[in-house]
């Protein structure tokens, strides 16, 4: 089985910078290098800066009574990450439908200017109350549809 193709470092750097840190000696596992939960923790984190951009926040989930549910993660990993590796998340929003989205966040080694990591989340709009799928409001697809442009 073979899977897509990874776009290139420069394809990414491209993109926003959502997030820019570091990996801490906290974060490297017994095998010497980042550990996955890491991984996932940016790459979900990315992906919720987008959602907060185009107005999915808390204030949003309190007076609107409306938020996203992750249906799905996939993780990609491409390069470890070890202590002291500088790195950046970037995002981007692929496609959506009336109540659900397809993002993917891309974390980025800038010390070895690789793409270490792919995380693919499929999000599902919610009615806080119902706790079921629920159409996006218009100004929220709107800010979506940006994105995905």
């Amino acid at each position: 089985m073979s899977a897509p193709a990874l776009p290139s470092y420069d394809d990414v750097l491209g993109l926003p910078a959502l997030i820019e840190d570091t990996v801490p000696m906290s974060f490297i596992d017994v095998n010497g290098h980042m550990n996955i939960r890491h991984y996932l923790d940016y790459g979900a984190t990315g992906a919720d800066v987008i959602c907060r951009q185009v107005g999915i926040d808390d204030e949003y989930r309190a007076r609107r009574r409306m938020g996203v549910f992750t249906a799905e993660h996939h993780i990609r990993y491409a390069a470890e990450m070890h202590e002291g590796s500088r790195f950046s998340v970037h995002a981007r929003f692929l496609e959506r439908s009336g109540k659900a989205g397809h993002l993917l966040s891309f974390i980025l080694d800038r010390d070895r200017e690789v793409l270490s990591c792919t995380v693919e989340i499929v999000l599902v709009h919610v009615g806080m109350d119902s706790r079921r799928p629920v159409d996006f409001p218009p100004d929220v697809a709107a800010g979506l549809d940006e994105w995905i442009a």
